[in-house]
């Protein structure tokens, strides 16, 4: 280990910083002072990541089961990642959108390929895959509809990001109610209720807008008959489907994509977290008419698509093919909900919300916080959603002993 002192600009291996040594409490101070107060962070400082494992200032070591919100698909420092970053970092990190590289072309092929799409736009987060494909849906409307044909129809618990036109749509009355007036335009109706759907779906919708899963609204999977009533209505009313698969997107369910366990195919798909692993990267995906709808000077990224994203995102995918995640997903998610369902926890939940390594865990006391916080106490990192849900999105190479040893933390606080 490489120790820095205060004057020193080298990297130290334990704690994970470049430059001098800044303590924890130092660090917390500095967050407090100069960030824009948004966070409720939780009280430990992470400096340093390997495979299903971060440890915190202290050299405490935990079992990092919720990834980055679902975005450390190979775990953390993963070595094919972490060495084409470097490569490309090392050639070519950023050109803009006027110029072709290969690190972006090659995604675009095997991307689209993967998810079943004709195009892909590039952009740096999920809010700006969602922005992509709500401007794609109101234009391509222009085609089928007067003025008044800009509807969107979203889900009531959905989240699909922080930009205005995204809090808009996300239907966590919360989330926008500090930013109104909002964007126009957007419906919400009860999710997996077909004749809410129905009657809201009209002539004047540009785009009904659904998650496969929804993440933030709890880990809950949508019916498949519901799914297919929303493409029957887009054909009908000469809409669009958008799948968000932000969350749900890139083996995390044990396919590459959600939508392909119910077998109900979007014209537009959204991507980002596990795309890049841990790399900020984020991908509007279309099909058939939506994938033509757009023209220069439509829409556009500076660092949208930059080689650097691209050749991190690329690493990813081979890197899930080449280790059999897919499989690993589906088995682990598999065995962790027979886990669960065993004693001791089966007395002391109401539901197992679960497809692939995407699980929600339904206490039957209000006291999820508790629990995060007990966890995280006895080195366990997950998230709480509301007062009753766990949600666990380990790293898709998770292994079976990690997970036993997440369920031995978990069997005395739950």
């Amino acid at each position: 280990m490489t120790t820095a002192t205060s004057n020193s600009y080298t990297l130290d291996t334990l704690t994970g910083q470049i430059g001098p040594v800044v303590s924890d409490a130092e660090i917390k101070q500095l967050d407090a002072a100069y960030l824009l107060p948004v966070y409720s962070r939780l009280p430990i400082t992470l400096v340093r990541g390997a495979g299903s494992r971060v440890w915190d200032a202290d050299g405490k070591e935990y079992l990092d089961f919720l990834a980055g919100i679902a975005v450390n698909t190979l775990g953390h420092c993963h070595p094919k990642l972490v060495a084409a970053i470097q490569e490309q970092a090392a050639t070519l990190m950023h050109t803009s959108g006027y110029y072709f590289t290969a690190p972006v072309a090659k995604l675009a092929e095997k991307l689209t390929k993967l998810a079943g799409m004709d195009r892909v736009f590039f952009g740096n987060s999920g809010a700006e895959a969602i922005e992509c494909a709500i401007k794609i849906a109101r234009k391509h409307a222009k085609s089928y509809g007067g003025p008044s044909k800009f509807g969107i129809v979203a889900a009531q618990m959905s989240f699909h990001g922080r930009t205005l036109a995204a809090v808009t749509a996300t239907g966590q009355p919360k989330y926008s109610a500090p930013f109104a007036p909002v964007v126009q335009g957007f419906t919400h109706v009860p999710f997996n209720d077909i004749a809410a759907l129905e009657a809201a779906v009209t002539e004047d919708t540009c785009a009904v807008l659904l998650e496969p899963i929804q993440g933030e609204g709890g880990i809950y999977p949508a019916h498949k008959p519901y799914l297919e009533a929303a493409r029957a209505l887009c054909d009908k009313h000469d809409a669009l489907l958008i799948f968000d698969e932000v969350q749900t997107g890139i083996a995390r369910t044990g396919k590459w994509f959600a939508y392909e366990h119910y077998g109900v195919v979007p014209d537009l798909l959204t991507s980002a977290k596990g795309l890049g692993g841990g790399f900020p990267i984020g991908a509007c995906l279309a099909r058939g008419e939506a994938a033509e709808t757009l023209v220069p000077g439509d829409h556009g990224s500076t660092y949208g698509g930059n080689p650097l994203a691209c050749a991190a995102a690329m690493a990813v995918l081979e890197t899930i093919e080449e280790e059999h995640l897919l499989a690993n997903s589906h088995a682990m998610g598999a065995y962790f909900v027979h886990r669960l369902n065993e004693k001791p926890f089966r007395d002391k939940l109401t539901d197992i919300r679960a497809l692939g390594l995407m699980i929600g865990i339904e206490l039957k006391a209000p006291d999820a916080k508790r629990v995060l916080l007990a966890a995280m106490e006895r080195g366990l990192l997950m998230s709480a959603i509301g007062d009753h849900t766990l949600r666990i999105v380990p790293p898709l190479n998770v292994s079976q002993p990690e997970i036993d040893q997440a369920l031995a933390i978990l069997v005395g606080i739950v």
